[in-house]
This record gives structure tokens, sequence and C-alpha cells, in this order.
């Protein structure tokens, strides 16, 4: 039976099983990273982050990203983060960032003292005030893609939303044919926001979701002129910083910096 050699990464308690795959020698299934992703069964985690060889001349690598179902997704933040620590000891030599590929673009990752900022590619499909009944009455929504769908719901007490139910029926919603991850917003004094989220193939509420994180103050800063950079407390408790230069309706130089710690080390048989 092969042995996997992996790390654990948290990315302000998003967590990552992290494998180097750079000579492409592991070829997992899809029911292998979601056993590798049970928190019963195996190593536990929100997602697999493996490093693979970019094949474009302005990358270092490539990032690979799946769901704890094993579904391969085009983005993940706070993964983004634990990837570009990962790969610090990989990079070129005295390099101060790091550059890799994803389907949602190419990312940059520098390193803040102990923690990483990443460049996210602008996003896209922004939609304010919609309303809909998701099966409680109308509410208004918003949508934005950041990498990935998000859905922001902005709600007058962040601890008392209803993060899994109201999630979930959000998140099947026809409204959504890909699906979307779902963000419950609360705007307040300091930090300026804080936000829980339900995120698509996970099927649960995470500690964090570096993408949502940024659909939510790229979004406030649009619904509730909120002036960026803004800091934003995730349910794990740490804060994320969220900066973009806007230019009309749309946003470039878009950032998201925080945490991205090792947790440990292992091999674990497939």
């Amino acid at each position: 039976m092969d042995s996997l050699p992996f790390v654990k990464m948290s990315g302000a308690g998003n967590d990552f099983v992290v494998i180097d795959n750079r000579a492409l020698s592991h070829a997992l299934t899809r029911e292998q990273i979601a056993r590798l992703c049970d928190r019963h069964f195996g190593i536990g985690a929100d997602g697999l982050l493996a490093v693979e060889p970019a094949d474009q001349p302005d990358a270092d690598f490539r990032m690979r990203y799946y769901n704890a179902d094993g579904g391969e997704a085009e983005m993940c933040g706070n993964g983004a983060r634990c990837f570009a620590r990962f790969v610090h000891p990989l990079r070129r030599a005295n390099a101060e960032q790091v550059r890799f590929l994803t389907p949602a673009g190419l990312i940059t990752g520098e390193y803040v003292g102990d923690e990483v900022r990443i460049n996210l590619t602008a996003p896209t499909e922004m939609k304010l005030h919609q309303r809909a009944d998701f099966g409680w009455g109308e509410i208004e929504y918003h949508f934005m893609n950041t990498g990935v769908p998000h859905a922001v719901v902005y709600v007058p007490d962040a601890a008392q939303a209803e993060v899994v139910a109201h999630g979930r029926a959000i998140r099947r919603s026809t409204i959504f044919p890909r699906g979307t991850n779902v963000n419950f917003v609360q705007v307040t004094d300091s930090p300026k926001l804080i936000v829980r989220t339900y995120e698509r193939g996970v099927e649960d509420e995470t500690l964090a979701c570096g993408t949502g994180v940024v659909a939510s103050a790229l979004l406030t800063n649009r619904v509730h002129r909120l002036a960026l950079p803004l800091c934003v407390k995730v349910r794990g408790g740490d804060v994320l910083t969220v900066d973009a230069r806007a230019e009309g309706d749309a946003f470039r130089e878009v950032t998201l910096t925080g945490p991205a710690t090792e947790v440990f080390s292992g091999e674990i048989k497939l």
C-alpha cells in the first residue's frame, strides 16, 4: 500500500492537507481525497492542496485545490496563502514573491512577517440588491465571483445566523446552477466585518473562507460604502485584511492578507 507524505496547514482556521506533487507521482482519486479530508477516518481538512509544476514561464508552480468531497475547485483564498507558505522553501532563490497558476488565473504570494498576502484575479459577475425567497421569506442578497461563486447576505448578528440551514438552502437554489458559497455578514465598528461562511464542496460551515472574505469586503464597499482596506473577523477568530483598487464598477489589485501556518506533518497509507 502506497504511503503519502503530507503537511497539515491552517489559514485562519480553514485547514488543508498539502502534498508535494511536483514529480506528478500521485494521481489521487476523488474517493481518496475525500477519505484524506475525512475528520473521522482520515487526516481531517476542509480541502486538499497539491503542488504541481507550472507549464508557463511566468509561474513557479501550479496549485490544484480539491474540496473535502474530493471535487476540484477553481480557487481557495486561504488555501492559496497556505500554498504560498508551503512552497516558500521551494521557490526561486532569494525570491520575495511566489507565482502560481490556478484555474482562476495567476496568483502572486508575498511574505509579510508571519502572514501571507496574495494578489487575486479581478472579481466578476457582481450583482447587487437581488431578492429571492429561499424558503423562509423573501430576503436580499448580493453576489460576486472571486474565483469561485459567493452569495452575501447581511445579518444584524452573525452569531445568531442560521448558517448551515439557510446556507444549504441558498447554495442548492436553482438560482445558482453551479451552486454557490454563502456568506452571512455583520457590519460592525471593529473589526469592520464579521463573516460566517457555508462552503460549497465542504457542505458545512468552515472556520474561514478566504474568497468569501474577499467577496464580503468588496460587496460591502459597494453596498455600505465602507472604504477599503477592510478588516474581517472570521469564525475561527482570526482577522483578515482585504484591499483593492476600485475602477468604476470593477475592482483591480485585489489582495487578501492573513495567517498561514503549519499544524503538523506526517505520512498516511492510501
